[in-house]
């Protein structure tokens, strides 16, 4: 019977190849005999006795197979960043997918490691939709002044940024989204000097990440993420090396291996030659390591502050310094950018029904303008919408209901419009509640969508609203559909769902229709906008939707799909972009 194969890759040079043995050895004694395994060992030139040592590790079902990357790297016009004890071949593992292109997954495995663990259980993990997926970078998420640098230097949250010791790489996505042409064209524009490859990776990466359980890549210096016997992937990360210190964490383990292996004797020999100057100098290169990122984070010509004064719009750069003032104050409902001049909207300047034939032209000139523009971003991918999950519960919907989305573009209501249109209710009109400002003094073409596409404007006039709040309620009680944003304010491109405000639910409660909780996961794509920006990607989910509870008051029912919504909204947020909701 064929088996399956699994397509594993090493890279080192002559220094680490007794560590890769080590490894290797581990793997083979631990992996399951259901499948066959291709090794891969990228390297820059090995001797044959080399070779030969590895050779020495076979066994029915594991095959070897040593790969000069040599050329590879001649394609490269940059000098690669190195420093500490960093060497070129931790670049090695960028060639993989495009080295391979028959391949449509691969497995990298760092040197400095003991796989204890079956290894086909962490290469059946499903990729689809990912570039990679990897552990969390523990040194960003437990040590401040490295967390502080990703996010202010490589702009990556510490929550969201990988160790690329263990890398189960979708080979397919990885050259459909040029990494490698990407890694080589951000050499040519910076040098990041703290992680190197590391900060390049998860930078274009970033948002397409599928972060697995801790245990395949345990960090020795950090927490242990499980029992110890769980553990699937020692990493001895940094300068605690079990060929260095026979006391640094888990060296038990690591020499358990290790003695069984025809490199052993060299092992030890590495011990006793180290040298308590090499000790205090791994602390000191820790030090100046942990200084180098201080002083990156606080660097005024770091990458993010390069971006900033050349590449991004300065007025977007002053929005999302903005936000994030905004976020610390807590003031969560206040918009960052400023609206109109907004003039009052009395009464008789609106129909909310549209009953007038002139206006109904309008609204039909309005939606066939809107339609072309929003077939225009997308032909032009300025709107990318790339999936629509939960569909299925907006068209099972037998009745009006309010729509509520999280707020963060302009065009986002067009994402909606499209969600509707897939939902395929002909019979039944969507609209939107928009702010007053924008409907009475929007200038031009926008101006003009404002007030004809099925909009319903607020007022800051009494009777005015009285009007707006009952024309709102009958519309639903026909069975139409009302967008209406809950957070109140819009921040651009803010990815948390804000606390939200009653109104979208009071409709609900004195409508008796249910609510039908939208929320937008976006991801950047691999488009740089005009301003500077990465184009995002949107996936717009679709909950089931939340019925009005009728057994209670009525402040109680609008206050429990109040909060029914922002859960649904906080559970898909935590789940799409892995990290816990925390402002």
């Amino acid at each position: 019977m064929i088996k399956p194969i699994i397509e594993i890759f090493y890279a080192f040079d002559e220094t680490f190849l007794k560590y890769v043995i080590v490894s290797m050895y581990s793997l083979i004694e631990n992996a399951s005999k259901n499948y066959d395994y291709h090794i891969h060992l990228l390297h820059g030139g090995l001797h044959e006795e080399s070779k030969e040592l590895v050779k020495r590790l076979a066994k029915p079902g594991f095959t070897f197979f040593f790969e000069d990357v040599s050329d590879y790297l001649s394609t490269l016009s940059h000098d690669l960043p190195l420093r500490d004890y960093y060497s070129v071949t931790t670049y090695y593992r960028l060639f993989i997918a495009d080295m391979h292109p028959e391949l449509d997954k691969a497995l990298y495995i760092d040197s400095d490691t003991i796989v204890q663990g079956d290894i086909s259980v962490l290469y059946n993990t499903d990729v689809s939709n990912h570039y990679l997926a990897a552990c969390h970078e523990q040194a960003m998420v437990q040590v401040d002044e490295f967390g502080n640098y990703v996010e202010k230097c490589v702009g990556v949250s510490r929550n969201n940024f990988f160790n690329c010791g263990v890398l189960l790489i979708n080979s397919k996505e990885w050259r459909s989204h040029r990494v490698l042409n990407r890694f080589m064209g951000l050499l040519q524009q910076y040098d990041f000097v703290v992680t190197q490859d590391e900060d390049y990776l998860n930078l274009i990466c970033k948002d397409h990440v599928l972060f697995i359980d801790q245990r395949w890549n345990y960090e020795t210096m950090f927490d242990l993420p499980c029992p110890v016997n769980e553990v699937g992937i020692f990493h001895y990360i940094m300068f605690e090396k079990p060929w260095h210190y026979r006391d640094c964490p888990y060296a038990d383990i690591y020499y358990s291996y290790a003695e069984k292996t025809s490199v052993y004797n060299e092992i030890l020999k590495e011990i006793e030659d180290y040298r308590p100057e090499n000790i205090v100098n791994d602390k000191k290169r820790y030090e100046n390591l942990v200084a180098l990122a201080v002083k990156e984070a606080d660097n005024e010509n770091n990458y993010q502050n390069f971006l900033n004064k050349k590449k991004r719009a300065s007025d977007r750069v002053a929005i999302v310094k903005k936000i994030r003032e905004y976020e610390l104050a807590k003031r969560f409902d206040e918009d960052v950018e400023d609206d109109p001049p907004s003039k009052v909207l009395n009464p008789e300047d609106i129909d909310y029904f549209r009953r007038n034939p002139i206006k109904k032209l309008l609204t039909k000139i309005a939606f066939g303008l809107a339609r072309k523009l929003v077939r225009k971003l997308v032909n032009e991918k300025k709107l990318i919408i790339k999936d629509m999950i939960g569909i299925e519960n907006f068209r099972n919907l037998n009745s009006g209901a309010v729509i509520t989305c999280n707020h963060f573009n302009a065009f986002d209501s067009f994402a909606i419009q499209l969600v509707y249109d897939a939902a395929n209710k002909p019979k039944r009109t969507f609209y939107r509640v928009i702010r007053e400002g924008n409907y009475t003094s929007f200038p031009g073409f926008y101006g003009f969508m404002m007030r004809n596409c099925n909009t319903l404007p607020l007022s800051s006039n009494y009777t005015t609203m009285k009007k707006f709040m009952k024309s709102t309620i009958k519309l639903l009680q026909k069975g139409h559909f009302v967008l209406v944003y809950p957070e109140q304010s819009m921040w651009w491109n803010y990815r948390k769902p804000k606390p939200l405000k009653e109104g979208a639910f009071v409709f609900a409660a004195k409508s008796n229709v249910p609510v039908l909780p939208c929320f937008i996961v976006m991801r950047d794509s691999d488009i740089l906008g005009e301003d500077g920006y990465f184009v995002q990607e949107y996936t717009v989910h679709i909950s089931e939707p939340l019925y009005p509870d009728t057994t209670l008051p009525y402040k109680l029912r609008v206050e429990k799909l109040k909060e029914q919504n922002y859960n649904l909204w906080k559970d898909i947020y935590e789940k799409e972009y892995q990290m816990p909701l925390i402002y």
